[in-house]
């Protein structure tokens, strides 16, 4: 049970970093204004528009900045440190 316990919370962890820098990426990416065609733009916006766009109706732009990709980066942090302890408590590690 630890070892299976230790790699869901790897696996948990690797999910959530990967998110970060995901939303991370496309919010440097709005600020140049890249072709919604291209592949790379497409895939950014598949992965991170469920998290970012519910988040836009909460956070309203404040100077015409959209705040919601520093909110989702807060969240996500705070969920990976919570999932992670909790998952390596729950297998006894």
């Amino acid at each position: 049970m630890n070892a299976i316990s230790i790699e869901a919370a790897r696996l948990t962890d690797l999910v959530l970093t990967l998110l970060f820098w995901a939303i991370l990426i496309r919010a440097i990416l709005s600020w140049v204004q890249p072709d919604p065609r291209n592949p790379i733009v497409h895939f950014l916006d598949r992965v991170t528009g469920p998290i970012l766009y519910p988040l836009q109706r909460i956070i309203p732009p404040i100077g015409g900045m959209d705040l919601s990709p520093l909110a989702a980066l807060l969240l996500i942090e705070l969920l990976k440190g919570l999932l992670v302890n909790a998952i390596l408590n729950l297998g006894g590690v």
